[in-house]
């Protein structure tokens, strides 16, 4: 499916806040919702598509991950920048009354609530990057350092 070009709740912000940014569609289907599938689509390196994955640490709760798409988060890392000792991947059963977003459509921008977002270093290596706009069959092209910066994102090393 392809998703038809629709203001999301994250490109609605990005309009209002003046950011330049392009909306990107994209075929998908239900059964690859990998970054690797959207990389392809998009006809981009995987390194520029990037992936937001929602954590919960056991001191501070609810934060947010922005990582290349050929990454596996790293738990340790993930729970050492966040300020906890421990962490875990919220369940994809919890991520849309967190979020507001669904497993496969989930953007750093315009989630209910702002929570603490790390983007992963290499993302300051590229003039653009890709994250999902809200929805499945959407991406959002724009400036790392747009991107950090409205969403007041800390930059993490591996």
């Amino acid at each position: 499916m392809k998703a038809a070009v629709q203001k999301t709740n994250a490109v609605r912000l990005l309009e209002t806040a003046g950011i330049g940014f392009e909306q990107i569609p994209y075929e998908y289907t239900e059964d690859d919702l990998s970054a690797q599938h959207v990389a392809a689509e998009l006809g981009e390196p995987i390194e520029q598509v990037f992936k937001t994955l929602v954590l919960r640490g056991d001191k501070t709760g609810f934060f947010v991950c922005v990582i290349p798409g050929d990454f596996e988060v790293d738990l340790k890392v993930a729970a050492r920048i966040s300020g906890n000792k421990n962490c875990e991947m919220l369940h994809v059963k919890e991520l849309l009354p967190t979020t507001g977003y669904i497993r496969g459509g989930c953007s750093p921008i315009g989630m209910k609530k702002p929570f603490p977002t790390y983007i992963h270093e290499s993302a300051l290596l590229y003039d653009y990057i890709y994250i999902s706009a809200g929805v499945r069959g959407m991406q959002i092209k724009i400036n790392p350092n747009d991107l950090i910066s409205y969403v007041g994102a800390e930059i993490y090393p591996i």
